[in-house]
């Protein structure tokens, strides 16, 4: 697990580019804020974090399904990461900054992606 990474992801630069080309202008894993999130955008106090759905436990994804073996373990260790990220977003939100989670598998549908991102990123 030590290989794996946690920044410059292939879901991140996916959604980096989809963002860049959109028109908008970012900070990457924004120090300043609770959790680094992936982008940040201080001008507007909105962040996204790209979620992998398997070290996230995304719920009714294929990708976020358990391993069959050592089970145990990885429904620890995938629980206490679903829990760190809610405390991360709560923290963010109360200091009055927007949320948004882009999950994994929401990058085949780049369309609808798009749209999410745009309403997302140009409200006030």
């Amino acid at each position: 697990m030590s290989r794996v990474g946690s920044k410059n992801t292939t879901p991140e630069l996916i959604v980096r580019s989809l963002v860049h080309r959109l028109g908008f202008r970012f900070r990457l894993h924004y120090r300043k804020l609770p959790g680094k999130p992936d982008l940040a955008f201080p001008g507007r106090k909105k962040v996204i974090f790209v979620h992998g759905c398997f070290w996230h436990g995304h719920k009714n994804c294929s990708k976020g399904r358990l391993p069959k073996s050592n089970i145990e373990v990885w429904d620890l260790k995938i629980a206490r990461n679903r829990e760190r990220d809610r405390a991360i977003q709560r923290a963010v939100k109360r200091i009055g900054w927007s949320v948004l989670v882009v999950w994994q598998c929401e990058l085949r549908t780049v369309s609808k992606l798009e749209t999410r991102l745009l309403r997302f990123l140009s409200q006030p």
